[in-house]
């Protein structure tokens, strides 16, 4: 048990990192971040669709497989190409898709709340105002993307900098009590034994 605590630990504090430092790239350069991300999804796309394409073209048997890859081909190649040329269509939805994973974040953090609760914590209720602020910062991002878009991108930057912040500190507090409650443990054990 300790070390699955200490693998999901070591997950949600890279995890944490990673939004910080995404978070502040994000809340400073909004605007060439963004785009150079569209490009380069439009780019990794039209790649992919040319290599199916190709496989499709070079191994041509009628086979089913060989006309859906030429189809799916086609699909990223076009996707791909519209991504690049329009990137600020594409802009116009990330809004959405980043406060669906804080909204997620938000929730897995109100689940880790209610062990903190269970294990008798006092101060449980700080990570599950922390958990529903997370998801509020996400549902806020999803049924109000802004218009200005790269205020909306400073935002989702300083929203994944509170995510990864709070995540760290809900992670930390329940380190701190599996390690108290498995030094009583040690303790009670180390008891029984002088009593025997």
């Amino acid at each position: 048990m300790g070390d699955f605590l200490k693998k999901l630990k070591k997950n949600v504090v890279i995890s944490a990192m990673l939004c910080i430092l995404l978070g502040l790239v994000l809340a400073i350069w909004p605007g060439m971040s963004m785009h150079i991300v569209c490009i380069a999804i439009g780019s990794v796309l039209i790649l992919g669709g040319l290599i199916r394409l190709a496989e499709s073209f070079l191994g041509r048997d009628g086979s089913m497989y060989t006309q859906i890859n030429m189809i799916v081909g086609i699909i990223f190649t076009v996707v791909g190409i519209w991504i690049v040329i329009k990137p600020e269509k594409v802009l116009a939805i990330i809004p959405i898709i980043v406060g669906i994973v804080i909204a997620v974040h938000g929730l897995n953090n109100l689940r880790q709340t209610v062990t903190l609760c269970k294990e008798k914590y006092d101060k449980w209720w700080v990570a599950l105002l922390l958990g529903l602020v997370t998801v509020g910062f996400g549902a806020l991002l999803i049924f109000r993307p802004f218009a200005a878009l790269d205020t909306a991108v400073m935002l989702i930057g300083f929203f994944l900098i509170y995510d990864g912040v709070s995540d760290l500190w809900i992670v930390s507090r329940i380190a701190k009590t599996a390690k108290v409650m498995r030094q009583e443990a040690e303790a009670l054990c180390v008891e029984a034994e002088e009593v025997e």
